[in-house]
C-alpha cells in the first residue's frame, strides 16, 4: 500500500484523480471549437471555463471520495484505486474544508464570466455546484440510484459543450447540441467502465447503478451501444455543421465518417478487451484506455469543426 502522509500535498493530489479532470477539459475543448466555428473564439472566456470546468470536477470528485467512504461503499475489497478518505490520507473533516474551498475558488472564477456574457449563466453555475453534490449525497443521490449515466450526458456534455460555446458566440446552434450529447455520451464511457468493474462491491453496498439493476451482459452491450451512439451522432452533428446544401452532402458525409472512425475503432478494441476480462481489477486498464478514446473523440470532433467551417 502506499505511503501518503495525512493531509499532504500528496494526499490531496491523489484526492482530485488528475487522471479524471481529462472528462472536464474535453466539453470544454468542443465547446471552442464550436465557438470557432463561428468565428467566434476568445481565449479568456474559453480559459475561464476551463478553470472552472476543472475545478468542478476536482470538487465532485472529493465530495464522491467522502460521501462513499461515509457509505461505506470504499471498502477493502474495492477494485479501483484507493480512495484518499478510505486509506486515511485525508481525514473528514479536512475534506469538508477542502471541498468547501474547491467550491468558492470555482464559484469566484465562474462569476467572472460576468464580464463576457449575461448574468443568467450564474444559474448554469449553481447548477453544476448542486450536480457535484446530489451525484453522490443529498436525500436521493444520483449515482445510487441509476441516473448517474443521465447526470454524466448532461452535465459533462450538454452543459460545459453549449455553455462554452455560448459564452463566447453569445449562441450555441442547434447542432453544437446534438454534438454535446455525442460529447456526454463518450465520456459516459468511462463511467460505464467503473460501474461494469464494482457491479458486484456496488450491490453488496447498496448502490443501485443501472448496470447493478440489469445485470451484467447489459453492461457490456451499454458501453458497446454507447460509444457507437457517440459516433453516429458525432458524425450527424458534423455533416449539419458544414454550410453545404443537402446535394453537395456525400463528399462530406465521407469526409467526416472517415476522420471519426478512428474513434470507433478505438473503441470497439476496448470494447473487446472488456467481453475477454470481464471481471476483477484487470478491468482497469479500460480506464485508461476510455479515457483515450474519449480524448481522441474531442480531437476528432474539434478538426471536424474547423475542417467543415
Amino acid at each position: 500500500m502506499e505511503q501518503v502522509a495525512t493531509n499532504s500535498a500528496k494526499a490531496w493530489l491523489l484526492a482530485s484523480r488528475p487522471k479524471t479532470l481529462a472528462a472536464a477539459v474535453t466539453p470544454v475543448v468542443v465547446g471552442c471549437a464550436l465557438a470557432y466555428s463561428l468565428n467566434s473564439f476568445s481565449l479568456i472566456p474559453a480559459l475561464i471555463c476551463l478553470l472552472f470546468a476543472v475545478l468542478m470536477q476536482i470538487a465532485a470528485n472529493l465530495i464522491n471520495d467522502l460521501i462513499d467512504y461515509l457509505k461505506g461503499s470504499d471498502g477493502e475489497e474495492r477494485l479501483g484505486p484507493m480512495r484518499a478518505t478510505a486509506q486515511g490520507w485525508i481525514t473528514p473533516k479536512a475534506m469538508k474544508a477542502g471541498i468547501g474551498i474547491v467550491v468558492g475558488v470555482a464559484c469566484l472564477i465562474g462569476l467572472s464570466i460576468l464580464c463576457f456574457t449575461t448574468w443568467k449563466l450564474i444559474l448554469v453555475g449553481l447548477a453544476c455546484v448542486v450536480f457535484a453534490y446530489l451525484y453522490t449525497s443529498g436525500p436521493y443521490p444520483l449515482s445510487y440510484n441509476g441516473w448517474g449515466d443521465i447526470a454524466v450526458v448532461i452535465f459533462f456534455g450538454v452543459v460545459p459543450v453549449s455553455m462554452t460555446c455560448f459564452v463566447q458566440a453569445g449562441t450555441c446552434p442547434y447542432y453544437g447540441i446534438w454534438l454535446s450529447v455525442a460529447v456526454g455520451m463518450a465520456i459516459n464511457c468511462l463511467l460505464i467502465v467503473n460501474n461494469y468493474r464494482d457491479r458486484d462491491t456496488d450491490k453488496a453496498s447498496g448502490k443501485r447503478t443501472i448496470i447493478v439493476k440489469l445485470g451484467e451482459p447489459f453492461g457490456r452491450y451499454f458501453y458497446l451501444g454507447t460509444g457507437l451512439a457517440a459516433y453516429l451522432v458525432g458524425i450527424a452533428s458534423l455533416l449539419f455543421a458544414s454550410t453545404l446544401s443537402l446535394s453537395e452532402t456525400v463528399a462530406p458525409l465521407l469526409y467526416i465518417t472517415a476522420l471519426m472512425t478512428p474513434y470507433l475503432v478505438l473503441h470497439m478494441a476496448t470494447w473487446r478487451k472488456m467481453c475477454a476480462i470481464r471481471e476483477g481489477k484487470a478491468l482497469n486498464v479500460l480506464i485508461g484506455e476510455s479515457s483515450r478514446n474519449m480524448l481522441v473523440f474531442a480531437i476528432l470532433t474539434t478538426i471536424g469543426l474547423v475542417t467543415c467551417k
